[in-house]
């Protein structure tokens, strides 16, 4: 059997308690989980809470905000990639959650 959904970077016995590894909030993206996002994901960048996040990834240590107001070609904004430690959580867990990042 393969583990095609070893997403999370949490330990085998906390899955339900991390957010997955990589979450988008595009809904054409193959990172895309509505009930995940439905539980409000909090993320921090470089020791910053930071609310702009359009898509993040634990382990390769990048989120991806938007670039301004610019917009491409299809109508959707730019964004752009920015490399450091990331951390998530989910913000329904009250005020000291299981934090997912890398190494766990």
């Amino acid at each position: 059997m393969s583990d095609e959904h070893a997403e999370s970077a949490a330990p085998a016995g906390a899955s339900n308690d991390c957010p997955p590894d990589r979450l988008a909030i595009d809904p054409r993206s193959k990172y895309f989980d509505a009930d995940v996002l439905q539980r409000g994901i909090g993320i921090r960048f470089k020791d910053v809470v930071r609310t702009n996040v359009e898509e993040y990834s634990i382990s390769e240590g990048w989120v991806r905000v938007q670039a301004g107001r610019t917009m491409g070609r299809d109508g959707r904004p730019l964004t752009i990639k920015l490399n450091g430690p990331v951390e998530a959580w989910y913000e329904d867990l009250g005020d000291n959650p299981p934090v997912a990042k890398k190494g766990d």
